[in-house]
């Protein structure tokens, strides 16, 4: 009997979800379905409520195409429940997910394969938070543990600053980070099939690449290759492909970086689920370091689903 392939299957894009990051996370879905649909698979949008179970069972998905982000989506609980169910997903398993979304644990990751880390400082909600015990100066940034897209996030360059900064990070979590600033070129390395297929430069109108920049039109200006010396954009690649082998990432990632002048590479965070929307970058590294249009790169990521527990 002939292998059934995913064009078989009914796919089901899990969008929407619960997270902060809900909003971005449709936007993402929406294209992947329409790509899917586009190439000839048959995929229905599923919305990634308290339900999905029930939705996923009385809808007889067989495979997942994940385009969710942040909790809930991110973080290993969607996987963890397709590894239950037994349908295969896109994206890395559940360990990776949950290292990859939680900003202390993955640091010490990075840290244990010697990948560059800002230093930081780690507080949970109620603890007292004194500049004495800090130990780097301003300025800084801060940040909730687990959330993405920039949710919560901000540079402090003084004290008066801080006690807001913290404020809105706890908003989003009950643990946060506080990091020394580090000066650098943001550059975002794409990763396909456990290979880099390039590193592209951010530059934001805003001060840092924040949710606003990420996702409105014209509030960030992209270079592709990032303008780096060559020996520089190579480590780039190779520090990116560090970080995604590291937490155990499989299928994609996008490998968030920040490059000093004398080209250090600071790891900021590995997005296992990167965002697929018309501004996203993966999708543009796809096309400009790969030659793929974003229905390839769709088509290339379903066809990696699979189930990570075997």
């Amino acid at each position: 009997m002939p292998q059934k392939t995913m064009k078989d299957k009914k796919i089901g894009v899990l969008l929407g979800g619960l997270s902060a990051e809900r909003e971005v996370s449709l936007k993402s879905g929406n294209a992947v379905y329409n790509a899917l649909v586009s190439r000839g698979y048959n995929a229905v949008p599923v919305d990634a409520g308290a339900d999905l179970p029930h939705i996923l069972h009385e809808e007889k998905i067989e495979a997942a195409f994940i385009a969710l982000h942040g909790r809930y989506g991110e973080d290993g609980c969607v996987q963890g429940m397709l590894e239950l169910m037994q349908i295969p997903y896109t994206g890395s398993g559940v360990l990776a997910s949950a290292l990859a979304m939680h900003k202390l644990y993955s640091k010490q990751v990075f840290a244990a394969a010697k990948l560059l880390t800002a230093p930081f400082s780690h507080f949970r909600r109620g603890e007292l938070i004194e500049i004495d015990n800090i130990p780097f100066s301003f300025p800084m940034v801060v940040k909730p543990v687990q959330e993405g897209s920039s949710v919560g996030v901000s540079i402090v360059r003084d004290e008066s600053a801080l006690p807001r900064a913290v404020e809105s990070a706890f908003a989003y979590d009950g643990e946060i980070l506080i990091e020394r600033y580090v000066k650098g070129m943001e550059v975002q390395v794409g990763i396909l099939g456990d290979r880099p297929i390039g590193a592209i430069e951010i530059v934001p109108k805003n001060e840092f690449y924040d949710y606003e920049a990420k996702y409105s039109d014209g509030m960030a200006e992209h270079f592709f290759p990032a303008r780096l010396e060559p020996h520089f954009y190579e480590k780039s690649l190779l520090t990116g492909i560090e970080a995604h082998r590291a937490i155990g990432c499989r299928g994609y990632s996008r490998v968030d970086l920040l490059v000093t002048d004398s080209g250090e590479c600071f790891v900021l965070e590995v997005n296992t689920l990167p965002g697929m929307t018309a501004l996203s970058l993966l999708p543009e590294i796809a096309a400009k370091g790969a030659g793929l249009s974003f229905g390839e790169l769709v088509e290339n990521i379903i066809e990696s689903a699979s189930l990570a527990i075997r």
